[in-house]
């Protein structure tokens, strides 16, 4: 090696290193600009700062019990098949008042809880916060809320059981508590058993005001089976069970006859269980008042109500209205940051008019307040007479104006008799406050944002002079990755497309097959007949794991592969699960042929079956009708018959780890523990077992399409191989590194995933978890959503293996040929898709800056955010550069 090539090597080593150090960096600094935490007024608020109203109306209520079911769509209570029968029956009866309460995004449980109790609108921050147990910086300890509000009005003690995600929000603020972790989602029962436990007891105390209750096995049921689960009605039957047992008490006993019984849930579903976007079925958990005093409003409704595919039951309101509605029944101020307006259903309540003007007055005050804190007093100073169509805008200078004109009406009308009006003119202005506010833009630091984006630039700076230096092949042949690069980038621009990702995927993929095949053709190393069979079977392939699952926002329930044939035919689907661990048995004991045979069969045929007969279990508790006979009476053969699910998917992990460190050891000795394969394909047969116990049972099969194309792509040293037939002239190391880049995103997605928070996949997040631990459910949350995507990544090291130690047939030179055509291989490979991931990184970034006040920025933008920092941090520099080199460094000492 001449000084000028070590020169150049080590350049294009620093260039590389600076962009993979770069891409984390720009994504923490936009990041910081990007999900600010809004400035918040401090304090409680207190009467008697605002005295213009005279005293406040009287409590209707004393006592509440405030009850969550999380993930309880609106349908779950109100539709004709519901569980929650007595429910419905005071909601006939005129004792429930229903509501379907608007849930804003993101759709999950934390942010859900800070708009229910404090009225406001939380940050987008919080959907990242809402995973991390120990997180206390979204503590709301030192914030205005109702519970505090309870807290200071001393007439009881706080109680709470349930979702531990209260005693993070609200630290030292109950009397007493019993809190469970809300992401153990393996357990349906013992979660709402925990709470259930403390209700009997707490009814028959005399010593608390507030009692929460958080129950969790519902949204656990949705995110394993999904709305239709089996468990899914049962669960409703017993949530309204415990509705009959505090309403029964609050009737029978005397220190309850005062109390106020809420029933809500913090977010619904989607079709698939899982939430924290803005689907329809997210964003309408049901909301229910109830108290034998409800019906003097003599509501009386209809229940249960017809199937409504928009989840629009009863009248429509917002979870920041519980906030001033609750201030308003119970007697206590609105809280400082609510924008919530009281819910006029109750004014009723109040026969005096005076009560209800004043009522409705103190709420618009308070949201008065917040415009001020705001955008100082100069906006009320203005002339705001002269701009008389800001009224009809939904900007501040009509809602200053409006305020004006309402607080004048209330001058002028005090005392006349007649306060309808002002009722009518009092709601609009809440209503129209309300949508002006919570449409309000983050606190942007745009410096951080342009700083960020400067970051990201300069990474892919690097990234393109280390991939120009580096390169194997000629410049030209990164012309589609550049084209790549670029339409991703512009593709951003447009929310459709950012929802509709995979059809970029899908079409990239299948036009870069086009493109090899016609690649072939005018190479003409190979005859026309094998090219075609070639071009035929990867396009055949594509198309049909792009139609597995539709996944998206627009065309998510149409028929697919999944839900037309294997969700209907069970015994289709594990015939074709059978195949799958069959072909990873096979692929296993070639891949251990250097042990001897007797225990290379028998240790690979006792974690095969492990593996098989764990996901038939796990497919009986979650969806046992999708499980055939014959697959049950196989489990019972099983000598693991009776173990648990925790014990069965140890025992897999086990295995695995065991295979893989014995395999990595024989890699590091420089000896072959297989005969027939290199040690990186024996090792990515183990993470197939392990990708395969970590997906959904319906996405098994693919692994068989994705070995195939795999065949298809590498390299083959021999004339007899099966692939020999297809294969044409092998990829050059450039064209690998595209072709694994293309497929790990169109695994991804064809596996279901999408730019949504809740298309986040949990049910294998706790395959082995007995008790919550972030690490180990982080990981394997992230091996369960990205199996396809680790799959591909370690495919393409065995091809880059292949290609180095000559699998195109030009062996002819030895392994100092090997190590020749092997130098700096990983090395432009990891330039290659450092590229990718630095341009697609700006290219979100500059997209979510220019488009921070779009109407889908928090719904659409930032969820791609967090998905990019995913596939950079996640998919790229752990598994790719980290886990990948380590695979490739295996198998290049292996073959020294």
């Amino acid at each position: 090696m001449t000084a000028h090539s070590r020169r150049d090597g080590t350049l294009s080593s620093m260039f590389l290193l600076a962009a993979n150090i770069l891409i984390p960096v720009a994504i923490f600094v936009f990041a910081t600009g990007f999900f600010p935490y809004k400035p918040l007024l401090s304090g409680l608020a207190t009467y008697d700062t605002v005295t213009e109203y005279g005293d406040p109306p009287a409590a209707q209520f004393d006592r509440l019990v405030f009850m969550v079911i999380d993930a309880l769509r609106s349908d779950f209570v109100y539709a004709e098949n519901s569980g929650f029968e007595f429910t419905q029956s005071l909601i006939r009866d005129g004792a429930a008042l229903p509501f379907t309460a608007h849930a804003t995004s993101p759709t999950v449980t934390m942010p859900r809880l800070k708009a229910i109790t404090t009225g406001s609108i939380p940050s987008f921050l919080d959907v990242v916060l809402n995973l991390d147990e120990g997180d206390e910086s979204s503590s709301l300890a030192s914030q205005d809320t109702w519970l505090a509000q309870m807290k200071a009005k001393g007439t009881g003690k706080l109680v709470m059981y349930g979702d531990d995600t209260w005693l993070k929000l609200f630290p030292g603020t109950f009397d007493r508590a019993d809190g469970t972790t809300s992401f153990f989602v393996s357990d349906f029962t013992e979660v709402d058993n925990n709470v259930t436990r403390h209700i009997a007891d707490e009814l028959k105390n005399n010593d608390w005001n507030t009692m929460v209750l958080h129950y969790l096995g519902l949204d656990h049921i949705g995110h394993k089976g999904g709305p239709r689960s089996p468990h899914m009605v049962v669960k409703q039957r017993e949530m309204d069970g415990i509705v009959r047992q505090i309403y029964t008490a609050i009737e029978a006993q005397d220190h309850l006859q005062s109390t106020l019984f809420v029933v809500c849930g913090d977010h619904g579903m989607n079709d698939a269980g899982n939430h924290g976007a803005s689907s329809p079925g997210e964003t309408s958990p049901a909301l229910v008042f109830m108290s034998p005093k409800l019906r003097a409003l003599k509501s009386n409704l209809q229940s249960p109500m017809p199937e409504n595919e928009s989840f629009q039951y009863y009248s429509t309101v917002e979870q920041s209205d519980v906030a001033p509605t609750l201030a308003a029944l119970l007697d206590f101020p609105v809280p400082k940051n609510n924008l919530g307006a009281l819910i006029p259903e109750f004014l009723p309540f109040w026969s005096n008019s005076k009560d209800q003007v004043q009522l409705l007055m103190r709420n618009a005050r308070q949201i008065r307040d917040i415009v001020l804190a705001v955008f100082g007093p100069g906006i009320f100073e203005s002339n705001l007479d002269a701009d008389a169509t800001a009224e009809s805008n939904t900007d501040y200078r009509g809602l200053a104006l409006g305020w004006e004109r309402l607080a004048d009406s209330y001058s002028k009308g005090t005392g006349n008799g007649d306060d309808s009006q002002l009722i009518v003119s009092a709601a609009k202005w809440l209503q129209h406050a309300q949508g002006v506010l919570s449409s309000m833009a983050s606190n942007y630091d745009t410096s951080r944002l342009f700083l960020g984006q400067a970051t990201a630039g300069v990474a892919l700076v690097a990234a393109i002079i280390a991939a120009a230096w580096c390169a194997k092949d000629k410049l030209v042949s990164f012309t589609p990755l550049s084209g790549i690069v670029l339409a991703y980038g512009a593709m951003m621009f447009a929310s459709s497309y950012v929802e509709e990702e995979h059809h970029f995927w899908y079409w990239a993929t299948t036009a870069w097959f086009a493109y090899l095949g016609v690649k072939g053709y005018k190479r003409g190393n190979v005859s026309a007949a094998r090219q075609t069979l070639f071009t035929t079977a990867l396009l055949l392939t594509t198309r049909i794991i792009r139609s597995w699952n539709q996944t998206g926002q627009k065309f998510a329930g149409e028929p697919d592969i999944v839900k037309t044939y294997l969700n209907t035919n069970p015994a289709l689907l594990w015939c074709l699960i059978g195949a799958t661990y069959l072909w990873a048995h096979q692929n296993l004991v070639y891949g251990l042929s250097g042990l001897p045979i007797w225990l290379s069969f028998t240790t690979t045929t006792g974690l095969v079956l492990a593996a098989f007969t764990f996901k038939v279990a796990f497919t009986l508790e979650d969806a046992p009708e999708l499980v055939t006979d014959l697959a049950r009476y196989l489990l019972k053969l099983n000598f693991t018959h009776g173990a648990t699910l925790i014990t069965r998917a140890r025992a897999v992990f086990i295995g695995l780890a065991l295979l893989t460190a014995i395999t990595v050891l024989f890699m590091l000795a420089r000896r072959r523990i297989s005969l027939n394969q290199s040690g990186t394909s024996t090792l990515l047969t183990l993470y197939t077992l392990l990708a395969l116990t970590q997906s959904r049972p319906q996405n098994i099969p693919l692994y068989l399409l994705y070995n195939l194309q795999h065949q298809l792509l590498s390299p083959t040293t021999s004339a007899t191989s099966p692939s020999a037939l297809f294969s044409p002239a092998p990829l050059s190391p450039t064209e690998i590194s595209t072709s694994t880049l293309l497929l790990q995103h169109a695994a991804f997605f064809a596996a279901g995933g999408a730019n949504s928070v809740a298309s986040v996949d949990l049910s294998s997040a706790y395959n082995g978890v007995a008790t919550y631990s972030v690490g180990a459910v982080a990981g394997l949350t992230f091996v369960g959503n990205w199996a396809g995507a680790v799959w591909w990544a370690l495919a393409g090291c065995v091809m880059l293996g292949a290609w180095r130690d000559g699998g195109d047939g030009n062996r002819g030179d030895g392994k100092k040929g090997g190590r020749e055509r092997g130098k700096g291989l990983w090395k432009a490979h990891v330039a290659v898709l450092t590229v990718f991931v630095a341009g697609s990184t700006a290219g979100v970034m500059a997209a979510c800056s220019a488009l921070r006040t779009h109407l889908f920025v928090w719904t659409v933008f930032s969820p791609k955010y967090l998905y990019c920092v995913a596939w950079s941090l996640g998919q790229h520099l752990v598994v790719n550069v980290v886990v990948g080199g380590v695979v490739y460094w295996l198998g290049a000492r292996e073959g020294k």
